[in-house]
């Protein structure tokens, strides 16, 4: 025991730490209270669409995915299970991108929960794109989103309850190299997701997006590999030393969608291991 101001302190030992994290373990985890609500996830047949659909199905959600394959949006939703239905759907512009959410509220009555993702735009310099790639830039990555805010929100406000989250990029905060389609795109449908916060946070519906570093799906580990050269020196600014796992970007997800998340809105998450370095 140790002694501070007056106050008897036990002194922890390792096999303390041991015993409390074996406690830990056995915790029952924390409900998000989203059973039975109904969600819609976008391009949920791989990488963190599919994850946010895992954690989703995992706190009892009713969820409906789509993917521009059927057979990849068929395996996805009974891998899901969960009763999870799919839907194909095109979300390179606004017209499918309604599409998509119409037909999941047809499919279960109305959506609770979006979880706005899409297909990105084609790589590329300022210098080097041109001027007509904008447009289809912006239709994928700006209007596709508006198109699925503006089809599900006015449904969530009437019924005093809702929650949006977009899957958007670092891009938005600290532009990458060689994107300039997405960084441009991406950062127009911030600034909309932002105001539409501001504008329905009144009616019980909350707007924030999550903003993804780098984490181990097929098209990261495509790239850098799963070891190696390559893989450390995309890690050598994220400070958490690894690749994030689809499960770390689903809980949070899952978290923006939950009761207790209701006082937080119009944010803007970045889940990068530490990646971002500015204050603001």
């Amino acid at each position: 025991m140790a002694h501070l101001n007056g106050v008897t302190v036990p002194f922890v030992q390792p096999g303390d730490v041991r015993r409390v994290r074996a406690r830990e373990g056995r915790m029952q985890r924390m409900d998000f209270g989203i059973a039975g609500k109904r969600a819609a996830v976008a391009a949920a047949s791989a990488g963190l669409g599919y994850a946010g659909a895992a954690a989703l199905v995992a706190e009892g959600a009713r969820v409906t995915i789509c993917s521009s394959d059927a057979d990849r949006a068929r395996a996805a939703a009974e891998k899901l299970g969960g009763g999870t239905e799919w839907l194909v759907a095109d979300l390179r512009g606004p017209e499918g991108a309604t599409a998509f959410v119409e037909g999941a509220a047809e499919r279960m009555g109305g959506v609770d929960i979006l979880v706005v993702n899409g297909p990105g735009p084609a790589p590329g310099a300022v210098t080097e794109v041109p001027l007509d790639a904008y447009q289809a830039a912006l239709d994928r990555s700006l209007l596709a989103v508006v198109a699925m805010c503006l089809a599900a929100t006015p449904g969530m406000r009437e019924r005093g309850w809702g929650r949006v989250v977009a899957i958007t990029s670092l891009g938005v905060r600290q532009p990458y190299m060689n994107l300039a389609l997405s960084n441009t795109a991406r950062s127009g449908a911030t600034g909309f997701l932002r105001t539409l916060a501001r504008e329905i946070a009144g009616d019980g519906v909350t707007v924030n997006s999550v903003q993804p570093g780098l984490h181990e799906t097929d098209r990261i580990t495509g790239v850098y590999g799963t070891e190696g050269p390559a893989l450390d020196g995309a890690l050598a600014d994220v400070p958490a030393g690894r690749l994030g796992s689809p499960a770390d970007f689903g809980a949070v997800v899952a978290f923006l969608c939950s009761q207790q998340a209701g006082f937080l809105t119009g944010a803007a998450v970045p889940v990068d291991g530490g990646a971002y370095q500015a204050l603001l």
